[in-house]
């Protein structure tokens, strides 16, 4: 079952990665969409000042497409397909640069920024695929024009070029996967919690937002549980804050022996953790967790020689009955966890009574 937990948690984490490095990318896209409309729309004007109108012209109508494509690039559906629309074009028009008539010979140098672009947009197995070719063509179309010998000095230009495309290939490629490891590291590292291993606070909310929306398509069932470990100062006060620590990631080894590979757990901070039991109804959901509950009372923790009991308790709040939004769950669940506390605590409560459900209402809490 833990295997399969972490998993299912590593899922999740894994979307939460993916929009967070798209997001990345529509920033990075429209600030070069910015960059190169603006830098064309410069060039327009020497254009016309220089009397080359159809040149002018064309280059206005590019910068227009560009800064369009800038202020809607945070909102477009298919983001990889804006990034070709932009790269094929601008890649050609290197390669068509480097050939043209009375192009100067420096202009060779723009085709080095193929394999930046390419990887900084797309990353690295998508990067090389599209660079790679891009880069072989220009090197030949750069030699076919200048028609360079093969003799030493021609030999020379050509490792020269050759020999620093490829060398500009390979560091890219081997600096975006490394770039990539310590991306994804730091986002585990986010997305966990350091002293039990489980998600954090950010990402159990964002598991919370995406279940309920999974749940709203397919009409599906889904639990949000709250939990605070009782007297868990005392514990602290008592045996000292390793004790503590010991006794947090000791009670998330009971659970996350028995949560299932579609349940999800996290730390909400100090001594709070929340459960998220999807495919499941109140009354199923009930009954798993008092069994965890009794399970966390009868496994005391070994500590120093000695045994330390603990016990938790539980508020138990079911989508869409007790709301329908994340908050309002939240809200149901705490406020059941807090009857909970009331009455004595290490028990797990499921539903309002009459009175605090009223009092509710009025946003006034027992």
């Amino acid at each position: 079952m833990v295997d399969g937990k972490q998993n299912h948690d590593r899922d999740i984490g894994a979307g939460h990665c993916e929009g967070l490095r798209e997001a990345g990318k529509r920033a990075l896209m429209r600030t070069i969409l910015l960059a190169t409309g603006l830098t064309l729309g410069g060039f327009s004007i020497l254009q016309a000042l220089a009397g080359n109108y159809p040149f002018a012209i064309l280059e206005v109508l590019c910068t227009a497409i560009l800064l369009f494509g800038a202020w809607r690039i945070e909102h477009a559906r298919h983001l990889y397909l804006w990034i070709y629309l932009y790269l094929i074009p601008t890649f050609s028009f290197i390669l068509y640069i480097i050939i043209m008539p009375g192009a100067s010979s420096a202009a060779f140098v723009w085709l080095y920024m193929i394999p930046l672009l390419a990887y900084l947009l797309l990353g690295k197995q998508r990067g090389f695929l599209l660079a790679a070719p891009f880069m072989l063509a220009g090197l030949l179309l750069y030699f076919a024009d200048k028609h360079l010998s093969l003799d030493t000095k021609g030999l020379i230009d050509l490792g020269n070029a050759a020999l620093c495309g490829i060398l500009i290939l390979v560091f890219v490629h081997i600096y975006d996967g490394l770039r990539m490891q310590a991306y994804e590291e730091l986002e585990r590292l986010a997305q966990t919690d350091s002293l039990t291993g489980v998600a954090s606070r950010g990402s159990f909310q964002h598991a919370l937002q995406r279940s309920i929306q999974e749940a709203e398509r397919s009409s599906g069932k889904l639990v949000l549980v709250l939990l605070d470990v009782d007297h868990f100062k005392q514990v602290n006060d008592q045996w000292g804050h390793d004790a503590g620590d010991m006794a947090l990631r000791h009670i998330c080894q009971i659970l996350q022996q028995r949560l299932r590979v579609t349940d999800f757990l996290g730390r909400l901070g100090g001594e709070e953790f929340g459960l998220l039991l999807r495919y499941t109804d109140a009354a199923g959901a009930y009954s798993m967790v008092e069994k965890l509950r009794q399970q966390i009372t009868e496994q005391p923790l070994e500590y120093d020689g000695q045994q330390i009991a603990l016990s938790a308790t539980f508020g138990l709040a079911a989508w869409p009955m007790d709301g329908r939004g994340a908050a309002e769950l939240y809200r149901a669940a705490d406020r059941r966890l807090y009857s909970g506390k009331q009455r004595g605590r290490n028990q797990l409560v499921s539903a309002d009574p009459v009175g605090e459900l009223l009092l509710d209402k009025f946003d006034v809490r027992l």
